[in-house]
C-alpha cells in the first residue's frame, strides 16, 4: 500500500515505536495521522510536531483496553479526517514473572496486548470490507515467535497477537484487507515506564531500563525507534506480513520449528547464562 494520501491511526503513538511511526507517516505524506495514546499530553505533543512540519494530525486520548474507546477513536478519525486506511495497533506492556503473576496483572496485560487488537479489528473491518481495502499492522514482538525469558505473560500475549494477525490475514486477505505483524527484539522505548504506570512499580525489576525487556532481547543489538519505523513503512509499502527489524529472528524461528527439543535446550542454556528465571 502506498502511504501518501492515506489516513493513518497509530495507537501508543505518544512515544517509542508509535511516535516514530507517526512522524515517519507524516514524512511519507500521509493525508492525516491520528496519534492515539492513553498519555493525552504526549499524544498532543507528537501531533503538534507533525502539524508544525506542515502535515495534518489529530491527537486522540484513548485507552486501547476499552472497546468503547477504540470504537470512539475510529469514529472520531472518520468524522475529522475520513475513513481509516492504515491502523497501527501498537499499544503494549510487559510484566516480569511466571505463572505466579497476579490475576490482575495477567488481565491487564491481556487486555492491552491482545484484546486491543481484537477491538481494533472489530471497529475497522466492517468499513474496510465495504470499501474493499484497508491495512492493519499489529505490533507483537520476537517474543511472539520465540519466547520471553522472565515473563510468561508477555510471551503468552505476544504469541496470541501473532496468532490473531495470522488469522486475520488468512480470513480477510482475499477481500482487500492487508495485515502485518511487527516482531522486533530490543528497541529503545518507554515500555518499562509505561508498564510500571499500568501495573505498578513492581511490574519490572528496578534495573530494567529503556528497552523494557530482558538481556535475551538485546543479544542482537538494540534498535532506535526511528530505525524500526523505517522498516515498518517499507514493509507496508510491500504488504509484507512478517516484519522483522532484527533479521536474525527469522533464523531463530526456523531453528525452533526444525528441532523444537534442541531449541528448548538452547533456550534453557541461554537463560542460565543470562541469570534469568522466574
Amino acid at each position: 500500500m502506498e502511504i501518501a494520501g492515506r489516513i493513518a491511526v497509530v495507537t501508543g503513538g505518544a512515544s517509542g515505536i508509535g511516535r516514530s511511526i507517526c512522524l515517519a507517516l507524516a514524512d511519507a505524506d500521509a493525508a492525516g495521522v491520528v496519534v492515539a495514546d492513553i498519555d493525552a499530553a504526549g499524544a498532543g505533543k507528537v501531533a503538534a510536531q507533525i502539524e508544525a512540519a506542515g502535515h495534518r494530525a489529530l491527537a486522540v486520548p484513548a485507552d486501547m483496553s476499552s472497546e468503547a474507546e477504540v470504537q470512539a477513536l475510529v469514529a472520531r478519525t472518520e468524522d475529522a479526517l475520513g475513513p481509516v486506511d492504515l491502523f497501527f495497533s501498537n499499544a503494549g506492556i510487559i510484566v516480569a514473572g511466571g505463572v505466579e503473576v497476579a490475576d490482575e496483572a495477567w488481565s491487564r496485560i491481556w487486555a492491552i496486548n491482545v484484546h486491543s487488537h481484537v477491538y481494533a479489528a472489530r471497529a475497522l473491518l466492517p468499513g474496510m470490507l465495504d470499501r474493499g481495502q484497508g491495512y492493519l499492522v499489529i505490533t507483537a514482538s520476537a517474543a511472539g515467535l520465540l519466547t520471553q525469558l522472565g515473563s510468561a505473560p508477555y510471551a503468552v500475549t505476544k504469541h496470541a497477537a501473532v496468532a490473531l494477525a495470522e488469522w486475520l490475514s488468512i480470513t480477510y486477505g482475499e477481500r482487500g484487507v492487508s495485515v502485518s505483524v511487527l516482531c522486533p527484539q530490543a528497541v529503545t522505548s518507554n515500555l518499562a515506564d509505561t508498564s510500571r504506570r499500568e501495573l505498578g512499580q513492581d511490574a519490572l525489576p528496578a534495573d530494567v531500563g529503556a528497552t523494557g525487556g530482558s538481556a535475551q532481547a538485546a543479544v542482537d543489538g538494540v534498535l532506535e525507534p526511528d530505525q524500526v519505523a523505517a522498516v515498518v513503512l517499507e514493509a507496508v509499502r510491500g504488504e509484507q506480513f512478517l516484519i522483522l527489524p532484527h533479521p536474525d529472528v527469522a533464523t531463530y524461528e526456523r531453528r525452533r520449528a526444525d528441532d523444537r527439543e534442541r531449541w528448548l535446550r538452547g533456550m534453557r542454556r541461554l537463560q542460565a547464562r543470562l541469570g534469568g528465571s522466574t
